[in-house]
């Protein structure tokens, strides 16, 4: 395995994360599928044969995440595969915990909601829907008490789960297109996030909140010491 800036090469393919753009407003479609937009760190996690590397958006190695990696790793020692997820910490109801996660109050965990690699085949050519099928049966036997959850989806209701995620206080959404492949253009991309305007933990960091996804002090944040020095100094 070899990184880049920005993404990183397992058997000669270049792994670099799909990008979201950003729609105002839900929607519903039957052509679309929706998921829970989890409040953490996008990871790419690369295993292979019992060792685990989580890879931030632009290619750097998550250094405060190793005891995550190596618990990861764990659970497939005989596997060749790259996951597509976010590192959370999520409380006892299972909400995310932004504080907690970069102060390390908790347990952080990685929440899976793509497979771009298993054993030897790319799968970013496939359908949204036959990728999640196959992460569904990979993660299937994972134990409840392991740090590695599968993230499911709602077909076509996205209003009604955007509504159900503005009352719990929760992030916002992310809309995928059914027969969208995995693609690393922002142009060409199928994925949009849908934010809840009112998400009560963006408040005291929002300036940090977009700067972690365009202008990170530390690329990744793959060290948390300069977040949460700036998030110290904003609340």
């Amino acid at each position: 395995m070899r990184l880049l800036y920005g993404c990183f090469i397992l058997s000669g393919v270049t792994f670099t994360p799909m990008p979201l753009n950003r729609s105002r407003e839900p929607f519903s479609s039957r052509d679309w599928v929706f998921e829970l937009k989890y409040d953490g760190f996008r990871a790419l996690a690369e295993v292979e044969n019992g060792r685990c590397r989580l890879i931030s958006r632009n290619g750097n190695a998550f250094a405060t995440f190793q005891d995550l990696a190596h618990r990861i790793g764990k659970l497939f020692p005989d596997n060749r595969m790259v996951l597509d997820g976010e590192i959370v910490c999520q409380d006892k109801r299972g909400r995310p915990q932004f504080k907690n996660l970069l102060f390390h109050r908790g347990e952080p965990s990685l929440v899976a909601f793509d497979l771009l690699f298993d054993t030897e085949t790319d799968l970013r050519r496939e359908q949204v829907l036959d990728r999640k099928a196959a992460l569904r049966r990979l993660l299937r036997h994972i134990p409840k008490n392991e740090p590695l959850m599968y993230v499911d989806h709602v077909d076509q209701h996205g209003e009604a789960l955007f509504q159900r995620v503005c009352k719990l206080d929760l992030e916002g959404i992310v809309a995928k297109l059914k027969s969208g492949p995995y693609v690393s253009e922002r142009e060409k991309s199928t994925w949009r996030k849908i934010l809840n305007p009112n998400y009560s933990q963006r408040v005291g960091r929002e300036e940090l909140f977009e700067r972690d996804r365009h202008k990170e002090p530390v690329a990744g944040w793959h060290s948390c010491a300069v977040a949460r020095a700036e998030l110290e100094e904003a609340v």
